[in-house]
């Protein structure tokens, strides 16, 4: 039996979210989690970003040979709390933690482990680069690397053939776009009691919203999508 097999089918399902520093994940991810758990009636919890934990413990960042023994503990983590949930809001994965060590230390060991784990969310959400930066912690970097965090990410997703959806906005509407990722994923996965509306309120808001063209198709620069975001500010 394999490890995958030994893991079942009455885990949680897994939304990843994952991003550059500063998008907005952590508030994100509370919240996404208190508006289902509110609406559905379904368990959701938030694992948080190991690495803010860790650094706050160690008082500084990791060295490069720390980076894979923290990547596993946000999967293990998230794991654990798979057997407890319906829903698990996985503020970031290892994927970002592989992410960091290609930039920061050229180190691109992390990534098949990865990438398997990501592969195991049922889906990701990308926080788009439309907040203002904001220092929190040493783990921060500055705005300088939010680009190329941005990039590097898109880049191991498609490579890998893994799909995500950007969630955009401030406040209100960062965790209505949220939802409107989330929606179809937890109604194909049938993981809503009978008797709760959140399905049916969203889908109608949905079908009032105009429809959307993108200006470029398959765009995954980061820079494009910022300037577009940017612009569809009031």
């Amino acid at each position: 039996m394999t490890q995958d097999s030994e893991r079942g089918s009455n885990r949680g399902l897994l939304i990843a979210l994952i991003g550059a520093e500063s998008t907005g994940k952590s508030q994100l991810a509370h919240s996404l989690s208190e508006a289902l758990a509110q609406a559905t009636g379904l368990r959701s919890t938030v694992v948080p970003e190991t690495l803010r934990d860790w650094c706050q413990a160690q008082g500084r960042t990791p060295r490069p040979e720390e980076q894979g023994a923290i990547a596993e503990a946000q999967a293990q983590k998230i794991d654990t709390a798979a057997l407890a949930h319906d829903l698990v809001i996985c503020d970031t994965t290892p994927l970002m933690t592989a992410t960091y060590s290609q930039i920061l230390f050229q180190d691109n060991s992390l990534w098949p482990m990865a990438l398997a784990f990501q592969r195991r969310c049922a889906l990701t959400l990308l926080t788009a680069l439309d907040l203002p930066w904001v220092a929190d912690g040493i783990q921060r970097d500055g705005p300088q690397v939010q680009a190329p965090v941005d990039n590097a990410i898109r880049q191991a997703l498609i490579k890998s053939g893994l799909g995500w959806s950007v969630v955009s906005g401030s406040g209100a509407a960062r965790l209505d776009s949220a939802l409107n990722a989330v929606t179809p994923v937890l109604t194909k996965q049938r993981r809503q009691p009978p008797g709760h509306g959140l399905f049916t309120r969203l889908n109608e808001r949905q079908t009032q919203l105009p429809n959307w063209t993108w200006a470029c198709e398959k765009c995954d620069d980061p820079e494009c999508e910022h300037r577009s975001l940017q612009a569809r500010r009031p």
